[in-house]
């Protein structure tokens, strides 16, 4: 018998166990799923990790090889993060280590990931202090800024003279124009990832396309700036074939 039907039968009693200790069953939820992540890797460090010897990676050619050639602590602390959605506090737990130790690792992962996957970047932002400050850290990253837009329609004549590689959008532009409609007609030309930074996230949360994958609401941490940026270019289909 597997261990995954050994355990399946008790997820039910661990559960209900968690919410009567914390009093609610999403925080009991959550209690159990990092304790079973950190069950896991337990078990990966004595065993699995040890079968890491790289061969191969260089004839896959997908997210998959790029994951294989992170160092595994940091691959482990970047994909509990940006994959799983766990924080750099609950990833600690996991790993059995401090948070500290895990936000290095992050950085690590990021900064070889935006170093392999540099690339072109349209921002559509109004305010110049702001668009100013994204610049700064698209840079500091290692990728270029082929434009900056204040308008819908500046947006897709920058678009139309260079394909970036990502945009990152503001909602609301200097003429009243929309930046979810720059996005739409930027979409509708050819696939790149959005990364949309807003004071207005809401107007994101209607379901229809483009789906808010990345929302950063203003005013932002660079820190998680820079982490979407690197997730946006990692996990994106395109960018994977393109680096196939």
């Amino acid at each position: 018998m597997s261990l995954l039907a050994r355990l399946a039968p008790h997820l039910p009693y661990v559960r209900r166990y968690a919410r009567a200790l914390t009093g609610d069953q999403a925080t009991g939820d959550n209690y159990v799923r990092v304790a079973l992540y950190h069950v896991f890797h337990t078990i990966w460090s004595t065993t699995g990790a040890q079968l890491e010897d790289g061969s191969g990676i260089e004839s896959q050619g997908d997210a998959s090889s790029r994951l294989m050639r992170i160092a595994p602590r940091s691959r482990q602390a970047f994909l509990l993060t940006a994959l799983e959605g766990f924080t750099p506090s609950e990833a600690a737990q996991i790993l059995s280590a401090d948070a500290h130790s895990v936000e290095r690792l992050i950085g690590d992962a990021q900064a070889e990931i935006d170093a392999e996957l540099a690339t072109d970047v349209l921002i559509i932002e109004d305010e110049a202090i702001i668009s100013a400050d994204i610049e700064s850290l698209v840079k500091e990253l290692g990728h270029n800024v082929s434009a900056t837009a204040t308008t819908h329609d500046e947006a897709v004549d920058a678009v139309a003279r260079h394909k970036p590689g990502l945009v990152l959008a503001d909602i609301q532009l200097a003429d009243g124009s929309s930046g979810i409609d720059a996005v739409k007609d930027i979409l509708k030309k050819f696939d790149v990832p959005v990364i949309f930074i807003t004071a207005f996230p809401e107007r994101l949360l209607t379901g229809e396309r483009p789906e808010p994958t990345f929302l950063i609401t203003k005013p932002f941490q660079p820190e998680t700036v820079k982490a979407a940026i690197s997730q946006a270019l990692f996990f994106h289909p395109t960018r994977q074939k393109e680096a196939a």
